[in-house]
């Protein structure tokens, strides 16, 4: 038996969800949760091999929350349930660790195909997603991804309010640099100021709080 636990602040999706995933003999789901705080306490008590993670929770994003799952039982897998289906959500949610992407648009047999395709070491999103990414250039998907590994840790530090000789010290780079990685990322993202960089940031989720 695969064991499941199931994230989502709305009972009755949780439920519906919870009737489809064990109509299956080899499912079963361990535990529903509402909020982050009971997924933390579900997947410390139970270490599930799947998780099905909604991203709008009452006590935040679900996306930094993929990364915190993971650390707490690094074999479980996740795949997101989500209402967002924007570009950068799903790059998102998978570059931080989630294993798969089903929106609720979608037939809710797709969960389960989605369950079934991590299970067995895919990366799975559901068809309307698929069918998007097919139709775009990869470039085209979310211009954050055009960014160097360098650019995007002075993308986060300035659209999280440092200055740039603040982003220099905690970089260990000149301030010189700085400017030049601002000048290049600005550009890549269309952006004209540090106002434009937070809430392209924000959108996504990038944004974290202290803890």
């Amino acid at each position: 038996m695969y064991s499941i636990v199931l994230v989502d602040d709305h009972a009755i999706v949780r439920e519906g969800f919870k009737r489809l995933i064990e109509m299956e003999p080899d499912l079963e789901v361990v535990a529903e949760c509402r909020c982050a705080d009971d997924a933390v306490d579900a997947i410390n008590r139970r270490s599930p091999d799947l998780v099905a993670l909604d991203l709008s929770l009452p006590d935040g994003s679900g996306l930094p929350l993929i990364e915190h799952l993971l650390s707490v039982s690094p074999s479980s897998r996740i795949v997101v349930l989500s209402m967002h289906d924007g570009e950068p959500y799903v790059s998102e949610a998978l570059r931080r660790g989630a294993s798969g992407y089903v929106t609720k648009g979608v037939a809710p047999e797709e969960l389960v195909a989605g369950l079934r395709a991590v299970m067995n070491g895919e990366c799975y999103l559901s068809s309307d997603l698929r069918r998007r990414r097919a139709e775009r250039p990869a470039e085209a998907l979310d211009p954050i991804q055009r960014l160097t590994a360098r650019e995007r840790e002075v993308f986060l530090l300035l659209a999280a309010g440092r200055a740039p000789k603040q982003v220099a010290a905690e970089l260990g780079i000149g301030q010189k640099t700085v400017y030049i990685h601002r000048a290049s990322l600005m550009g890549k993202l269309g952006a004209g100021s540090e106002l434009d960089l937070y809430r392209m940031a924000a959108e996504r989720g990038l944004l974290e709080g202290p803890g």
